[in-house]
C-alpha cells in the first residue's frame, strides 16, 4: 500500500514537470540507433515522418497552401507545421531542429525530463512520470492523420503501425 501511495504522489508531483518538458530532437535520441536498441533512428530516417518537413518545400505544397488560403510558404505556416514537424511552437532545447520533420518526440513526448533516465528498465515508471509516452496510441496518430487540412488516405492504424514500429530486440 505504501509503495502504491508513493508512486501516486510521485506522479502527481511529476506531471507539472512533464508538462514543461522541452523538445530535444532526434539527434539526442542517437543511442537508439545502436544494434542492441534495434537501430530505431534508422527506422525513423527511412520513414515518411523524417521527410515530412521537406514535403512542405515542394511545388505541390505551395499549390495546396494557396488553394487553402494559407498565407506564405507552407514551410513557415503554422497550419502546415503543426503536423509536418514535431512540437511546433512548443519549448525546445537548442539541440532541436524542426526541419527534421516528425521526430521521436511526436510519439514519445518532449524528452528533456526523461532522456537521461529512460533507458534503464528499473527507471521506466520514473521516465513515464517525467513525460515519456512508452506506447503511443492510435489517438495520438489521428491528431495529424485526419482530413482536417487535406485529404488523406483512410488511416489504418494497425497497418501503419506495422510500417513504423521499432521495438528494441529481446535479449
Amino acid at each position: 500500500m505504501k509503495k502504491a501511495l508513493m508512486f501516486l504522489l510521485t506522479l502527481v508531483f511529476m506531471v507539472p514537470a512533464a508538462a514543461q518538458n522541452k523538445f530535444v530532437g532526434t539527434n539526442t535520441c542517437a543511442c537508439h540507433n545502436l544494434p542492441k536498441q534495434g537501430k530505431q533512428v534508422d527506422v525513423w530516417k527511412k520513414s515518411k515522418h523524417a521527410g515530412s518537413f521537406e514535403t512542405l518545400k515542394s511545388a505541390k505544397a505551395a499549390e495546396f497552401a494557396k488553394a487553402k488560403n494559407i498565407a506564405g510558404a507552407p514551410s513557415e505556416a503554422k497550419e502546415c507545421l503543426d503536423c509536418h514537424t514535431t512540437g511546433y511552437g512548443e519549448a525546445a532545447d537548442k539541440t532541436f531542429k524542426m526541419e527534421q520533420g516528425v521526430q521521436c518526440e511526436a510519439c514519445h513526448g518532449a524528452a528533456s525530463g526523461y532522456k537521461a533516465i529512460h533507458n534503464k528498465p528499473e527507471n521506466k515508471e520514473k521516465a513515464v512520470a517525467a513525460g515519456l509516452i512508452a506506447k503511443p496510441t492510435e489517438k495520438s496518430c489521428l491528431s495529424c492523420h485526419n482530413s482536417k487540412m487535406h485529404e488523406v488516405k483512410a488511416f489504418d492504424y494497425k497497418k501503419m503501425w506495422e510500417e513504423i514500429k521499432h521495438p528494441a530486440p529481446k535479449g
